[in-house]
């Protein structure tokens, strides 16, 4: 069978004991370098990708991507919401208001965002329907003054489905007694549990409702729009308003969670920059150990060189040796990373409840997310063979110019 003479004889380097084990141990040192910088860099960039993903799928999913609000409440809010919904960007429309509040019960208070909101239109906009643990937003209907809470708000309570709340508003109301804060009684009608911090901070009463408690006409108090890219919302938002009257300004997710997406934006890029030293580091070591593989296998090349092997021949049977270490290293830290970045969100999960470590607390989500890009996984395989790759040249070139003679005039 044919073989390469350059390959064959650099498989055979590869493989053969060496008389100088430090050697041994530095190829071996690169091979575990580039193993653990690969599985690092593929876990860590899953794990980055999985915030991105929660708050994009999560807490953009329950949020507003973008609204139109006014300053008068809409009364006419459904054909405002059709002529919206004809914006070629726009793929749900539901009309809102807000009203910030405290939640009282049993003796314990805690602050809520409260958003008025149509069922039937809400389901296009947001992923709560997805997300309903007991109950159903189906409930919230006019002058029933239903209430529908996250999991992680009635268990901090003490409450559950079907139970009374109380609504304290933050505005006075005069009574005989004095002024007193207004309230109102509410039944929890539907609890949701999305695995991120709005569940203890957002609730949802209907639309009507809302108009009551604040004592304005029924309507809403501005349209809030799910889009087919969140990353236009500015620009659709805006292309929006300058069709209306000057009454309408519009808002985005950009205002209240930018600043979170962004610096998951600069950590991702900065963390993969740090980690990628790793793989460049024990590309690094491929070239010492290269170089005193070269010095030692000196009278070896001299004898090749006078049998015939040409320069060339020689530069490639180097390059084969450090890209195998390369090759190795690179495959077994893809597939070490595969499964790390497959399994840390449980092996974390579970570390965090069994010694109730609390590691999410300062987090928007309430567990360790990791999504692997397969894309991520071929960049990185292709950076790491090619710096293999790139490692080998210089002590290949130096190799292919050992002179025969100098190399055996001791031997």
């Amino acid at each position: 069978m044919f073989k390469p003479i350059s390959l064959y004889i650099g498989l055979r380097y590869t493989r053969a004991r060496r008389s100088n084990h430090f050697i041994s141990f530095i190829a071996l040192v690169s091979m575990i370098g580039l193993t653990l910088g690969v599985a690092v860099l593929i876990t860590v960039l899953s794990v980055m990708n999985g915030f991105d993903r929660e708050l994009k799928n999560r807490v953009l999913g329950m949020i507003p991507q973008a609204t139109v609000s006014s300053t008068q409440i809409l009364t006419n809010w459904p054909e405002l919401a059709k002529k919206i919904q004809q914006h070629e960007h726009v793929k749900g429309v539901a009309p809102f208001t807000q009203l910030q509040g405290m939640l009282t019960a049993q003796g314990q208070v805690a602050g809520i965002m409260i958003s008025g909101i149509e069922p039937e239109y809400e389901k296009n906009v947001s992923i709560i329907q997805n997300h309903m643990v007991e109950g159903s937003i189906d409930q919230l209907k006019k002058g029933e003054f239903g209430i529908v809470l996250g999991k992680q708000m009635t268990d901090s309570l003490g409450l559950g489905l079907n139970d009374n709340i109380t609504l304290v508003l933050p505005e006075a109301t005069p009574s005989p007694a004095g002024v007193v804060p207004r309230f109102k009684r509410f039944k929890i009608v539907g609890i949701f549990s999305i695995g991120a911090e709005v569940d203890s901070m957002m609730g949802y009463i209907a639309l009507n409702d809302a108009s009551t408690l604040l004592r304005l006409p029924d309507g809403a108090q501005g349209i809030r729009l799910k889009l087919d890219d969140i990353f236009r919302a500015p620009e659709v938002a805006d292309d929006i308003v300058k069709d209306l009257p000057s009454n309408f300004y519009a808002s985005n997710w950009t205002f209240t969670h930018g600043n979170l997406f962004s610096a998951i934006q600069m950590e991702k890029a900065m963390v993969s920059l740090l980690l990628f030293l790793i793989v460049l580091v024990a590309a690094f070591n491929i070239v010492s150990s290269l170089v005193m593989v070269v010095t030692d296998k000196k009278s070896d090349i001299a004898i090749l060189r006078t049998l015939g092997a040409s320069p060339s021949t020689i530069t490639r049977i180097f390059m084969v040796q450090g890209t195998i270490i390369g090759v190795i290293g690179t495959v077994s830290g893809a597939i070490l990373g595969i499964i790390f970045a497959s399994s840390i969100s449980g092996f974390i999960g579970w570390l965090n409840s069994a010694f109730g470590l609390n590691l999410f607390d300062a987090y928007f989500i309430n567990y360790l997310p990791s999504y692997l890009r397969w894309q991520d996984v071929v960049i990185i395989v292709c950076l790491s063979l090619l710096l293999s790759f790139l490692a080998t040249i210089y002590p290949a070139f130096r190799a292919a110019k050992t002179q025969p003679a100098e190399a055996l005039r001791y031997e």
